[in-house]
């Protein structure tokens, strides 16, 4: 019995890690961070990047709809949001609707009316610096500008 108690002893002196082993352990959850950190950032740029697109698709609908339901008449320029505004209001039109466009966090959006036709720019400001514009007389989808400022891409035709 008293062999047994001893070889127990024994083996409980083997217990644990060596510091080499939880250095090692600690280096590998290091470098897996490292991958993981730049990626995660990409990814939250590329969700800001969208965001702005789809506030720009969801004021195409607005604007549209303000225009019918406002005597075929398009709202007055917006200038330029700081990114802290969440709706945008078109005032109406003399007998006419308000219009209501929603932004994303972050966003900065702006509109310019020319008479005819009209051209929408957002970008956000958690994204890329990608500037997404929409013009009315080209139609089609939303894209990206080759526009380096809000106010250059509202001067696209």
């Amino acid at each position: 019995m008293h062999e047994t108690i001893n070889r127990l002893r024994a083996k409980k002196a083997d217990e644990g890690f060596t510091l080499i082993e939880l250095l090692v352990v600690v280096v590998i959850i290091g470098v897996l961070v490292a991958i993981a950190v730049p990626v995660y950032l990409n990814y939250r740029k590329g969700a800001a990047d969208k965001s702005a697109q789809s506030d720009v698709r969801g004021a195409v609908s607005a604007v549209e709809q303000y225009y019918t339901d406002n005597g075929n008449q398009y709202p007055a320029d917006i200038p330029v949001t700081d990114g802290i505004v969440t709706k945008v209001t078109l005032p109406k039109q003399t007998n006419g609707n308000d219009g209501t466009v929603t932004l994303s966090d972050g966003t900065k959006f702006a509109l310019k009316n020319n008479s005819t036709t009209y051209v929408i720019c957002a970008t956000n400001t958690g994204g890329s610096n990608k500037i997404y514009v929409y013009t009315s007389n080209g139609g089609g989808s939303v894209k990206a500008s080759t526009a380096t400022t809000m106010a250059s891409c509202l001067a696209t035709p």
